[in-house]
């Protein structure tokens, strides 16, 4: 299971794990959401571990938990890269939503 694998880095929202064959993206937003599926991430080209959070208007949207980058074709810096553009897009989001939070 990934939660008992070495952490390589972490930012507020992410997590980069190592296993054996690969470097483990997770998203810390989505802790907690059970995961329904593995498949192909349509953005990262990638296996995903994907759960299903539903809008406001009961729409169902399947979303990545975690990611599966295979260490015969990624670097640490080439994961990180995919992490620190998560971490700005979730720091834009807060700041846009919860202002006073950012004091």
């Amino acid at each position: 299971m990934s939660q008992d694998l070495p952490i390589l880095k972490k930012g507020n929202f992410y997590f980069i794990k190592d296993s054996e064959t690969h470097l483990i993206m997770e998203d810390k937003t989505k802790r907690g959401l059970t995961v329904k599926e593995r498949s192909l991430d349509d953005k990262l080209k990638v296996e995903a571990e994907k759960g299903m959070i539903h809008d406001m208007d009961g729409i169902g949207h399947w979303v990545p938990i975690r990611w599966f980058f295979p260490k015969n074709e990624y670097d640490l810096d080439k994961v990180l890269f995919h992490a620190e553009a998560m971490e700005k897009k979730y720091t834009e989001l807060r700041e846009l939503t919860c202002p006073e939070d950012n004091d």
